[in-house]
């Protein structure tokens, strides 16, 4: 069996990304300033996420036989990620739009046309990573993935962006959540990410909420605190989050510290939304590096998580 760091099990999709100086009205046609087709999908993300560190990372999910299907494959692979545990099959890949505006903010529209989900149980055997990245819209896959992971001293990382039949189900089967500040109200109920984290701490986890722009949340043994987010220019804010999630599960593959962790994931989504397109914007390891690096040279502290 060959060595996997992180294997990463979730959605895919092709994204077209368009950059707009505004959103469009009712019945308005406008003219895109910026235009770009790549592969997308959270736990595909993190996956090139992971290889881009120089780790060892494999994908899990579906791909169509399509024309987005086969640019989306031919991506993973130049990457270097391991794409065995992809299932191909007639339906077509999921497509997203995505509509950015120069804030930065932006607007999307996926397209899922089925569920393929029966035809995938058999390849979650014989892989033993060091870290397991599920997404949540994979539920079935990632329970069989799941199945005997803490006894094979497997970690497990939860990637909870919304509140859904998936990351409801495995967010008490894993070890890492790591959830938006979104999911945390919606699951526990509560107007603020802070009164959320207090609630989505069991006993023997670590939790983390991710605020943005704002920085996160978290809470280890007992302990809380926050890190704010890393000062940038924000171009396109599509795939922070995918990319926090893979570095995060990327620096815990390596034994990184709880702080160097937080840190590094932090730097790395920073770097993210100073490029348009979530795959054209996932940084490589040196890039993070340097990026740390220059924070430390200027005497700042790169992760205040006080």
């Amino acid at each position: 069996m060959y060595r996997i760091d992180v294997l990463c099990v979730g959605a895919s999709s092709f994204d077209l990304v368009f950059q707009v100086d505004h959103h469009p009205l009712p019945d308005e046609k406008t003219t895109a300033d910026g235009f770009i087709g790549c592969g997308g999908g959270p736990a595909a993300n993190a996956s090139i996420m992971v290889a881009r560190m120089g780790l060892q990372a494999a994908f899990a999910g579906y791909l169509g036989l399509d024309l987005f299907g086969r640019l989306h494959l031919e991506e993973l692979r130049a990457a270097g990620v391991n794409t065995d545990l992809v299932v191909r099959g007639e339906d077509p890949t999921p497509v997203s739009c995505v509509l950015v505006k120069p804030t930065g903010e932006r607007s999307l529209v996926n397209y899922r046309a089925a569920d393929p989900r029966g035809r995938r149980g058999s390849i979650a055997t014989g892989i033993s990573p060091r870290v397991m990245l599920f997404d949540g819209h994979e539920p079935d896959l990632s329970l069989a993935f799941l199945t005997g992971a803490r006894e094979r001293g497997i970690r497990t990382v939860l990637d909870a962006g919304s509140l859904n039949r998936g990351t409801a189900l495995l967010f008490d089967r894993v070890e890492y959540p790591v959830c938006s500040e979104r999911f945390a109200c919606d699951f526990t109920g509560t107007a603020s990410p802070e009164a959320a984290l207090d609630r989505l701490n069991p006993p023997g986890r670590c939790v983390v909420v991710t605020l943005g722009e704002k920085g996160v949340l978290w809470k280890r043994d007992g302990k809380k605190g926050r890190v704010p987010a890393f000062p940038v220019r924000a171009v396109d804010t599509t795939g922070a989050g995918d990319v926090f999630h893979g570095a995060f599960a990327g620096s815990l593959a390596v034994g990184n510290s709880w702080d160097g962790m937080l840190a590094y994931a932090c730097a790395a989504a920073a770097l993210c939304c100073t490029r348009l397109g979530a795959r054209t914007g996932i940084p490589t390891g040196p890039e993070v590096d340097r990026f740390l690096g220059a924070f430390r040279d200027r005497g700042l502290p790169p992760h205040p998580s006080g």
